[in-house]
């Protein structure tokens, strides 16, 4: 059996030989100078750069803390250098960097700085700022407020108001369920029809009809008083104007639907209801770009074929009253002659004459005197319905 040989004693085992050096158990001295002169600067410049991105790295990410550091003092405070002895350091000092690689680290260094330093100096100013703003938003919405209260209190002065009209609370959010029972009227599937309006607050609404009269002193003395309204017009009345009524509408009052030609609904088959009902919905639609949703039947007289007939072009609600409006007095519907919340006025655009003993602007003075003196708002019933 073969025996491994032994190596002679006071020999050298055998190496491997080394690339570059066929033959040769070790280089000499001109291979070791060859290689020095080849190789080293390359070591050395790679190690400088990777020093110099430590450090680089190091300082930027720093910066980038202070920047978004929420305490101002802590993030104002100049930041440490590296200790002696850490690596990016040892690397550093140990090592010699191309000029070229230390100024790309230095400026990226100055610019990290200069961006902390500027974000820092904009966070100290930025509430003072936002509270001057908040405050100087709050200075003139009271400004604007008291301004609108005097020219209100003015018209008030000026249209010969007794005081000053109550302001109605903001709409409710959810509009009242319109179930049948006191004050409403419902059939299964139908829109419902409604004297009073089912709510709490002390709302009145006041809703004037037809369109024969169209007075500007009355459009005046409503914008400049404010006061809702909803104007349910009759095409036959209204058609030689309905620019008058888009003044209105401007102004805040809505226009919706009271017939064509203002006939009795109980006398009407179905075609004749479906042209006196729906023909006036697409004409106020195209003179007013607003589709009504609400629909009072003339003399307040109705059929469920009308309501049928109403809910198929888009009416949700037949709103009828419990008091009406003249120049020189109110006719009540109830005996204790009082508004209660909810209650919807009628009135009429109409001129003197026999029976309307007075202006627009005196009838719209009655109605409003007698709900503040009584402290009720007037509210806008598409607000409610």
């Amino acid at each position: 059996m073969p025996t491994p040989s032994a190596t002679p004693p006071g020999s050298t085992p055998n190496t491997p030989n080394t690339p570059g050096t066929p033959g040769s158990s070790a280089p000499d001295a001109r291979t070791r100078a060859r290689r020095a002169r080849r190789c080293g600067p390359v070591r050395h410049h790679r190690r400088g750069l990777a020093a110099l991105t430590a450090l680089a790295t190091l300082t930027v990410g720093c910066s980038a803390l202070r920047a978004q550091d929420p305490d101002p003092a802590r993030a104002s405070a100049p930041a440490a250098p590296p200790a002696a002895g850490t690596p990016a350091v040892q690397a550093a000092q140990g090592q010699a960097a191309p000029a070229q690689g230390a100024q790309l680290a230095q400026a990226q260094a100055a610019q990290a700085a200069q961006a902390a330093q500027a974000a820092l100096a904009a966070m100290p100013a930025a509430r003072p700022q936002a509270a001057a703003g908040q405050e100087l938003n709050g200075r003139l919405a009271a400004a604007e407020q008291q301004a609108g209260m005097q020219r209100v209190l003015a018209a008030a002065r000026r249209w010969g108001l007794a005081a000053l009209p109550l302001r109605p609370p903001a709409p409710p959010a959810v509009k009242p369920e319109l179930a049948d029972g006191p004050g409403v009227k419902r059939l299964p599937g139908l829109p419902p029809v409604v004297y009073r309006v089912p709510t709490s607050d002390k709302v009145v609404f006041l809703t004037v009809d037809d369109g024969a009269e169209k007075d500007p002193q009355f459009a005046a003395m409503a914008a400049e008083l404010g006061v809702p309204m909803s104007a349910f017009l009759s095409d036959y009345l209204a058609r030689s104007d309905y620019g008058y009524f888009r003044g209105l509408q401007a102004h805040g009052v809505t226009l919706d639907n009271h017939t064509l030609t203002h006939p009795d609904l109980r006398r009407l088959g179905p075609d004749a209801l479906r042209h006196e009902i729906c023909d006036q919905q697409d004409h106020l639609q195209q003179e007013s770009g607003t589709r009504p949703r609400l629909f009072r039947p003339p003399y307040g007289e109705y059929t469920e074929a009308a309501l049928r007939t109403a809910a198929s072009c888009g009416v949700t609600a037949f709103p009828l009253w419990n008091e009406e409006a003249f120049p020189d007095h109110l006719e009540w519907r109830y005996a204790d002659q009082k508004f209660h919340p909810g209650d919807i006025v009628l009135t009429h655009f109409r001129a003197p004459s026999g029976d309307w003993k007075g202006t627009m602007p005196d009838m719209l003075r009655r109605v409003v005197d007698a709900a503040t003196a009584q402290g009720f708002a007037i509210a806008r019933l598409e607000d409610y319905l």
